[in-house]
Parts: structure tokens; C-alpha cells; sequence
């Protein structure tokens, strides 16, 4: 397909001299509307260059230029306006998406290299809960998005599944537990357990030191503290499985924490062989104010580590193991100091690669009610979240059935996809940078700009182009798409790829949902003013055909942010 950006830079760069192809690439922009033409090139560095008004230079170098990809090029106050030739932008989309149905809006830009992205992570023994909605989803859909994009992704999940929390868990279930009661509902049991020694803590601090010793057990291999641990390990996966089976999320790893145990020891090695390891009444820190950072512990005075030991491990094991080009962790933004001294510590450790490892920060969620808290027992269960959305979906279309005398095929299966789907899309339409409020109306809100609508449109076009019997071998005709409504749909279409570009560059699912919603949103204003389905069969055929163009990136959008594309609804 003709990318009209690039070919703007070509004949850009053969008018100005003073100017590299990168420079006028970085500078070309979007107008806020399509009355100032669909690119625009401003030319007020060259001011100085050519010592004229930036107008009249807008004004010679747009009057210059002759090609038929552009319906016109005018200057508007200091800037060159390009008017795509709308015959060759029809032409150029429906071909390439006739030609590469499902692919279309790939690009190679990956070239097959690594990329690792860490998502999820939940701590082993603890609720799989509302807060751990966002790096599960924004990093899924990061993953997919590379994916598409040409990369070989590895997802991994570094469970939480080592540090003193087991320590305190070791002992609680000694002092309180029975173990045929947590086998029965494990999560929740094992949770009141961790509540119940937090609360005693604080009348009894005897308890954080028999924790802190029982974990300095499971790390020397005391054997019942092993057996203790891989049992809550084991059923602490199971269940976070049913939410990821859910989900639709799969991993190509589980290790967690616990997996790079025996590979601190060569990372302690090589700070101190560095000289960046340091006393500190009895720890070992690394310094890093020529970093503009506070010290960072790396043992503690007990002998023990803590979370960026493991993760400096991490992160040369997935250095060494898979070489990637980048190794990305979607982890909140409240850790944003500890992957910059992580960086920094690596850096001091003579690691040329250090500036692999990406932080990709998100906001927080807090409850109604308050800030979540597992230590008090405050969460939110996620597998109740998508529970409550599949049953409302269900009672909706169980209503829809008694309504209208029909039976809906498949209804569990729809009702998973449009319920989980909603959450979903919903999580994704801020930025995920932004904090937000957990609310279960908000969540459950099918109404406006939200996964069920896009997910309804895309529906509604599998059932338009079934009633018109398309086909990609029947005969259309480009040229006849001119209405305003259709162009504007051909644009949208066209910069498919560059949306899920920048979503990729910038680590920002969100530009991919919000570009479904205005997508679909285009359609409905199209169909509702335009008949498709009509006597002439070559125009029937051409507009059929921009229907299935519409719905086959809606699918792709849908795809990756990791919600279904149901054919009916």
C-alpha cells in the first residue's frame, strides 16, 4: 500500500535542501480536521534559511508540487497542506485489504527479535484481585500488539512467590491453621491467615522475627518449610488459572521469584567484584547518587535478600537467555524508583545492555470504599468481576430471548465474551497512566463508548455481508466510494498501522480502543444514511466491500486488546 507520508518526505526533500529526510518526516503533523487537507508540513524553520515570510515559502514550495496522489497541495498561513487523491485511497485499501484479508495493517517492523514482557505477577498465596486488572491486561495486550507487529514476544509471569510474606504464612498456618480447611477454599483461608498474624503483629512484633526466621529456613532448604511452600505454590496456581483461562491469557513462562534463588549469589559476586557493593551497618547497599537516586539495599543485615536482588537476577537470566532487543515489565507506577535504581545498579555492574529493561508504569486502583488492601482483607476478587459481567450479559440475553420468541445459540459462550470483553475494553480506554476508581456500575456499563457496542457493530456487519452474499471474488469498483461518510471511513482504515505503531512505541493500548470505538462509531453513522445492500450489483458489491474492510480491523482492534469479535449478538 502507498505510504502518502513517505511519499510527502520524497518530495519534500527534492524542494528543500536545507532539511534531512528525518527532519522533515518528524515534522510533518496531522491537521485537527480534513478541511486543512490530511497532512500538513510546517515551514517555519526555514525562515531564516531562505529569509522570507513563512507563508509566501508555504506559498512557492506547495505551488511547485505536482503529483496525483494528492487531490490538491495548498499553503495555509505558514503551513503545506496535502489533499489525498480519494480514488487512490480507495483503491489503495480496499486492494491491500482484499488482498491480505486478516493481515491487513501488519508490518514487519520487528524482524522476528526478542522482546520480553512481564505482565501480571500476582504474590502466590494471595486474593487474584481488581488491582491486578491493569498489568494483566495492558501487558497482554502489549504482548499482542508486538506480536503483530513482526516480534517474537515471550510473556512472562514472575510470580511472587518468595520473600518473607511466606515466612509469615509458614507461621500462621503452624499457630492457626488446618490444612483440610484451606484445601477446600485455599485463596480465602490463606488469606484470613495472612490478615490474622498482619493484625496480631502489631500487638506481638515476636511474630515478624519467627517470620523472618521461618523464611531464612526456606531459603537454607529446611524440607518442611519446602513442602509447606510448594503446596501453597500449587494451589495458588490453579486458581489463578481460572482467571487467566478467562482471560484468554496464556504465558510462555511462570518463573517467579523463587526460580532465580540460586543465581543471587553470582549477582552478589559481580557487585562486588565491580566495587559498586558497599557496607551498611551490617547490609549491603549499592550507592547511586551519580544517578540522582537514593541507595539501594541489596542485602539485608540478616543475611537475607529482598525483591531487586531477585530481579537484577532476572533480569541477566533473561538477558543471557534470550538476547532481547527489549525486556519490558508492566508493573505500577508506585515501583518506578525501584526499576531506576534497578537500571542504575545494572549500569554499575559494567552491563552495556542496561537500557533493555523498560518500565511501562500504570495508575492505581483504588476501591469506593477505599485503598485496597490484602493485609486487611479489603479486595475485590477478579474472578467475582468477571463472574458478575458474564451474568449480566446472560440475563440480557435471556431477556432478549423471552422478548422476541428466539433462542440465542451459544449464549454462555456470548455471554463470556461480551461480559469479560466489557471489562476488558473498559480497563483499556484510559490512559494507563491515570489512577482510577473502581466501580462496578462503571464496569458493567454497556452503554456508549464500551466493548459491547464496538463488539455489536462488528455483528451487525457479518450479518449485513451474509444478507448481500459477499464474497472477495466478486467484482467492486473503488471509484464508487465518494460520499463524505465513506472517505472519511477510508481514512480511518488507512492509518490502521500507524495507530498500533505508536501503540507499540509508546506502550499504550489505549490509542487501539479508542481507534475501534471511532471506527465503529463511523460505520453506524454510515449505515444509517446510506443503503448498502442495492439493485446496482457492482455498487452493492463495492460498498459490501468496504463493510468487510470495516469489519476485519475491528476484529484485528478487538484482537489486540484481547477481547472476542462475536459474529452475532
Amino acid at each position: 500500500m502507498v505510504n502518502f507520508k513517505e511519499e510527502i518526505v520524497k518530495i519534500l526533500s527534492e524542494k528543500i535542501e536545507n532539511l534531512t529526510e528525518d527532519e522533515i518526516r518528524n515534522s510533518i503533523e496531522t491537521p485537527p480536521n480534513y478541511e486543512m487537507g490530511d497532512f500538513a508540513f510546517p515551514v517555519f524553520s526555514l525562515a531564516k534559511v531562505y529569509r522570507k515570510n513563512p507563508a509566501v515559502i508555504a506559498s512557492e514550495i506547495a505551488g511547485s508540487i505536482e503529483s496525483n496522489l494528492f487531490e490538491k497541495v495548498e499553503s495555509q498561513s505558514a503551513y503545506i497542506n496535502f489533499f489525498l487523491n480519494k480514488k487512490v485511497l480507495s483503491e489503495e485499501v480496499l486492494s491491500e485489504v482484499h488482498d491480505k484479508e486478516e493481515d491487513y495493517g501488519k508490518v514487519d517492523i520487528g524482524k522476528n527479535r526478542n522482546v520480553v514482557v512481564e505482565y501480571s505477577s500476582p504474590n502466590i498465596a494471595k486474593p487474584f484481585h481488581i488491582g491486578h486488572i491493569r498489568t494483566t491486561i495492558i501487558g497482554d495486550s502489549i504482548k499482542r500488539i508486538y506480536d503483530f507487529l513482526g516480534y517474537n514476544t515471550i510473556s512472562i509471569n514472575h510470580l511472587g512467590d518468595y520473600g518473607t510474606q511466606f515466612g509469615l504464612l509458614i507461621v500462621a498456618i503452624k499457630k492457626w491453621g488446618d490444612l483440610k480447611v484451606i484445601e477446600q477454599d485455599p485463596i480465602p483461608e490463606l488469606l484470613k491467615l495472612y490478615v490474622k498474624i498482619n493484625a496480631e503483629m502489631e500487638d506481638d512484633p515476636t511474630l515478624l522475627d519467627d517470620s523472618r526466621s521461618a523464611f531464612t529456613a526456606l531459603e537454607n532448604g529446611d524440607e518442611e518449610a519446602i513442602k509447606l511452600w510448594e503446596w501453597i505454590v500449587e494451589v495458588s496456581l490453579k486458581e489463578f488459572n481460572k482467571v487467566y483461562d478467562m482471560f484468554d491469557i496464556h504465558f510462555d513462562s511462570y518463573a517467579g521469584e523463587s526460580f532465580y534463588s540460586d543465581k543471587m549469589p553470582a549477582i552478589v559476586e559481580k557487585l562486588e567484584e565491580s566495587g559498586a557493593l558497599k557496607d551498611s551497618e551490617g547490609a549491603k547497599i549499592v550507592d547511586l547518587e551519580k544517578y540522582g537516586l537514593p541507595p539501594s539495599l541489596i542485602i539485608k543485615s540478616d543475611g537475607s535478600t529482598i525483591y531487586i536482588t531477585r530481579d537484577l537476577a532476572a533480569a541477566k537470566y533473561r538477558h543471557d537467555t534470550y538476547k532481547p532487543y527489549k525486556n519490558i515489565y508492566v508493573v505500577g507506577s508506585q515501583q518506578i524508583l525501584h526499576f531506576q535504581q534497578l537500571k542504575g545498579i545494572l549500569k554499575e555492574m559494567g552491563y552495556d545492555w542496561a537500557d533493555e529493561v523498560v518500565h511501562v508504569a500504570f495508575g492505581m486502583v483504588a476501591l469506593e470504599e477505599g485503598t485496597l488492601s490484602t493485609r486487611k482483607g479489603r479486595v475485590v476478587y477478579l474472578e467475582d468481576v468477571l463472574n458478575k459481567a458474564k451474568e449480566k450479559v446472560e440475563e440480557i440475553l435471556t431477556q432478549r430471548e423471552e422478548e422476541k420468541g428466539i433462542k440465542i445459540e451459544n449464549k454462555e459462550e456470548l455471554a463470556a465474551q461480551v461480559g469479560i470483553g466489557a471489562v476488558k475494553f473498559q480497563e483499556l480506554f484510559n490512559q494507563r497512566i491515570k489512577d482510577y476508581v473502581f466501580s462496578w456500575d462503571k464496569t458493567l456499563s454497556f452503554d456508549g463508548e464500551t466493548g459491547p457496542y464496538v463488539q455489536y457493530v462488528h455483528a451487525r456487519i457479518s450479518s449485513l455481508l451474509e444478507k448481500g452474499n459477499f464474497s472477495l471474488d466478486n467484482k467492486y469498483d473503488p471509484s464508487l466510494l465518494n460520499s463524505e461518510e465513506e472517505i472519511n471511513i477510508l481514512r480511518t482504515l488507512y492509518r490502521f498501522t500507524d495507530v498500533v505503531v505508536d501503540a507499540h512505541e509508546k506502550y499504550e493500548p489505549y490509542f487501539v480502543t479508542r481507534y475501534t470505538v471511532e471506527l465503529a462509531k463511523q460505520f453506524n453513522k454510515y449505515y444509517n444514511t446510506t443503503q448498502v445492500i442495492v439493485d446496482d450489483e457492482l455498487l452493492k458489491n463495492t460498498r459490501l466491500m468496504l463493510c468487510y474492510a470495516v469489519k476485519t480491523v475491528i476484529k484485528e482492534g478487538l484482537n489486540l486488546i484481547g477481547v472476542a469479535a462475536p459474529e452475532k449478538m
